[in-house]
C-alpha cells in the first residue's frame, strides 16, 4: 500500500469522453483510499473508527508496528484542485495542487495529519482527435513531474518520525509518463489511461520503487433533456509498486500489487460536471500488511 502512489493517480477519473472537447477546466475533487484488515480478516472500506472525511490531527499516539490487529487500518484523503489549459487545439497543460490527510491505526493506537501535499504538473498532446461522428476515439500521450512540495518531517508529541507512507509529501522529485486511450460509437464506450512513474529518493535517501497504474472505463451516455447527459460507468483499476526503497534496496515493505473494480457515474450540465465512483478490491498479492479495500471519489468541474 502506498499513500505516495495514491497521491500521483492521475488516471482515476475524469477520463470519458465527455462533452467538453478541447475545454479549459477547473476541478474541485475529493478522493479516499482505505486498506483494512490482514489476510483472512475483513477488509471495510469505511473501518470502525476511521473517518471518510478529512479528521482533526491527532499526533499525541506511540508510533507502533503491525501485530495482525483486526481492527487496524490505513486511510489517505486527498482534496485537489485541479486545472486544465489548452495552449492550442493538441496540446493541454494540467497541474494538481492537493491538501494530503493521512491516517493510521496500529494495535489500537490512531494517528492523523494534514498538511498541503506535493504539486503535480503534466503536459498531454492530443495525437488522435476524431470527436465529431458516431464513431469518436482520442489517444493523448503526455508527460509530468511531481514536486517535493509535501511536508516530509511529520513527527508524533514524543518526537518520533512517522513511517514515510504516512508524511504529506515523499521529499523527493518524481516523473511520470502517460497513455489515455478514448473510443466511442453511439452511446457506449470505453477509456483506458495507463502511466508509468519514476520516483526519485528524498533526503534521507527513501525513495518508492517505479510504479505503474492502469484505469478502464466503460461507460454508456444518456441525454435528459435537453441540457443534461448522464453517463454511469464500469471501472476497473490496477496498480502495481515493488514497494519502499532505502539507500537504493527495496525493503521488501508495502509493496503493491492489485486490481480493484467498481462503478461510477457523471453528470454533465452546461458547464458543469459532477463525478463519483467507488471501486473494491477484487484481487491483491500476499502481504502482510493491511490489506486494499477499495477507493471513493467525488468531484466537481467547471468546464470554459
Amino acid at each position: 500500500m502506498s499513500g505516495q502512489v495514491f497521491a500521483c493517480d492521475i488516471c482515476g477519473c475524469f477520463m470519458g469522453i465527455t462533452p467538453y472537447y478541447n475545454r479549459n477546466s477547473i476541478s474541485v475533487l475529493y478522493r479516499y483510499r482505505s486498506f483494512s484488515g490482514y489476510e483472512g480478516q475483513s477488509h471495510s472500506l469505511f473501518p470502525n473508527g476511521g473517518n471518510f472525511f478529512i479528521p482533526a490531527r491527532s499526533q499525541d499516539s506511540p508510533i507502533t508496528n503491525h501485530a495482525g490487529n483486526p481492527d487496524d487500518y490505513e486511510l489517505y484523503r486527498s482534496l485537489e484542485v485541479r486545472g486544465k489549459y489548452f495552449i492550442n487545439s493538441k496540446l493541454e497543460i494540467n497541474a494538481i495542487l492537493p491538501y494530503v490527510s493521512n491516517s493510521e491505526r496500529y494495535n489500537g493506537y490512531t494517528s492523523s495529519i494534514s498538511s498541503l501535499g506535493d504539486i503535480n504538473l503534466y503536459a498531454g498532446y492530443h495525437l488522435v482527435q476524431k470527436l465529431e461522428d458516431n464513431f469518436k476515439q482520442q489517444l493523448i500521450a503526455g508527460a509530468g513531474i511531481k514536486l517535493p512540495t509535501g511536508k516530509n518531517d511529520f513527527k508524533n508529541t514524543a518526537g518520533i518520525r512517522y513511517s514515510s507512507l504516512m508524511q504529506a509529501g515523499t521529499g523527493s522529485t518524481d516523473g511520470f509518463v502517460y497513455l489515455n486511450y478514448m473510443v466511442g460509437l453511439g452511446k457506449f464506450g470505453a477509456s483506458l489511461n495507463t502511466s508509468y512513474k519514476v520516483n526519485g529518493t528524498n533526503s534521507r535517501d527513501e525513495g518508492i520503487a517505479n510504479s505503474t497504474t492502469s484505469f478502464l472505463n466503460i461507460f454508456y451516455t444518456q441525454r435528459v433533456g435537453k441540457d443534461v447527459q448522464v453517463m454511469p460507468s464500469a471501472q476497473f483499476f490496477y496498480e502495481y509498486s515493488g514497494g519502499e526503497k532505502y539507500q537504493g534496496q527495496k525493503t521488501g515493505e508495502h509493496v503493491m500489487n492489485n486490481l480493484m473494480g467498481g462503478a461510477g457515474v457523471d453528470v454533465f450540465y452546461k458547464n458543469v460536471a459532477l463525478n463519483a465512483g467507488v471501486q473494491k478490491n477484487i484481487w491483491e498479492a500476499e502481504t502482510d500488511h493491511p490489506m486494499s479495500a477499495g477507493k471513493v471519489y467525488v468531484g466537481i468541474t467547471y468546464n470554459f
